[in-house]
């Protein structure tokens, strides 16, 4: 267990199972009070780290105005925490646990962002990603071992309901779930047998209809793992595990996706093993950023205006096995966590080239899997 600076341990709290069982697990926090030099008023933007190997959901503030981090909170979970999600308004957290099989809510605190336990369900074999819908009522997520994606609905206290309102059977090595912008279609890549699912989504019961044809065949050894969209345009990209690459889609009005240019990930005097991970693309629309991990390393492609064509840049050397990244609201920090060092690494953007700039790196727990960003809901962050 990671020593947290300062740390007293609070009382347990209680995760209540909402599966017919009835499984509760007991689950506590530590608290950990920042200096005022480590967090600014006004100028923190809330951090959330899945630490597999210590299941546990760490908080961290990140100093806008020097790139620091400092840690705040460690809660315990029930399982191996791996992808973490927010709602649109920001008063919840949801976080998938890949070794239980379940499904997590936590309110956020609005003034301090710590994460309060409300409820953890039984879901399925290892539950690799997860989307909020964008009217913040439901819980989309994708399987990996399970071979499926369910739609779980949202109370309005945050509570996720005790089974899922809609199970589909996809294919194995499901890997990510993203609405579009209009929240009106879904998609699911799938690593193992290139296959990309669409369905059709409606917002107000929460359907998942598949629409014709139900799915994408990518070539072999692609791998399509994870989906970004362009803040502007109806344009998808989805990287390539196996390929170390990332492919653009142009959305039809209808709603299925077309293949467009594709664009590498790595230099091209490399030859060693790699496979990639996250995606992320800034809010200015102009960067994409892709994990490398063997290489270790971001590649940052540059759009041109239309979004439908990609360039290689450069690739910035990050901690071993880049599993996650997230990239603020405002553009201008990336933050990349290291799954083998367990460190989590913050990058400030060059608003002009896109290029990434080491500012810090923090310890957080060995198999660090996740790291999501988060403006606080409150005008000002403060020391608790």
């Amino acid at each position: 267990m990671m020593r947290l600076l300062d740390s007293t341990r609070s009382g347990h709290h209680k995760f209540c199972s909402l599966l017919t069982a009835l499984v509760v697990a007991t689950v506590s926090f530590v608290h950990t009070v920042a200096s005022a030099d480590e967090v600014r008023e006004a100028a923190a933007i809330w951090v959330y780290c899945s630490a597999a190997a210590e299941q546990s959901l760490d908080l961290l503030y990140l100093d806008t105005a020097t790139g620091r981090l400092s840690k705040q909170y460690r809660r315990a979970t029930p399982g191996e925490p791996g992808a973490l999600t927010v709602s649109p308004d920001r008063r919840f957290l949801f976080a998938s646990m890949r070794s239980t099989g379940r499904l997590c809510s936590f309110r956020i605190d609005p003034g301090t962002g710590r994460p309060d336990p409300i409820s953890v369900v039984e879901a399925g074999a290892d539950p690799a990603q997860i989307s909020v819908d964008h009217t913040g009522r439901f819980l989309l997520t994708a399987f990996y071992v399970a071979a499926k994606v369910t739609v779980h609905s949202i109370g309005p206290n945050g509570e996720l309901s005790q089974r899922p309102l809609q199970t589909i059977d996809t294919a194995r090595n499901a890997h990510a779930i993203v609405p579009d912008a209009g929240n009106r279609f879904v998609y699911v890549p799938h690593t193992g047998p290139n296959l990309i699912f669409q369905f059709s989504f409606d917002a107000r019961s929460g359907q998942l209809t598949p629409l014709t044809p139900d799915r994408l065949q990518r070539p072999p050894q692609t791998g399509p793992r994870h989906l970004a969209w362009h803040p502007m345009q109806p344009i998808a990209y989805i990287n390539n595990e196996q390929g170390s690459s990332v492919t653009a889609y142009e959305q039809r009005p209808t709603g299925e996706l077309r293949a467009g240019a594709t664009e590498r990930s790595l230099p091209t005097d490399f030859s060693g093993s790699n496979s990639t991970a996250e995606i992320q693309i800034h809010p200015s629309g102009r960067f994409l950023y892709v994990a490398n991990r063997g290489h270790d390393s971001l590649a940052v492609l540059q759009l041109d205006k239309s979004g439908r064509e990609l360039k290689f840049i450069a690739c910035e050397p990050t901690e071993p096995t880049p599993r996650s990244f997230h990239i603020d609201a405002t553009g201008r920090f990336l933050l990349a966590a290291g799954e083998s060092s367990g460190r989590l690494q913050v990058f400030r953007i060059d608003e002009h080239t896109g290029r990434l700039q080491s500012v810090s790196v923090q310890p957080i727990g060995p198999r660090l899997w996740w790291v999501l960003t988060v403006p606080p809901a409150s005008n000002s962050t403060t020391a608790p």
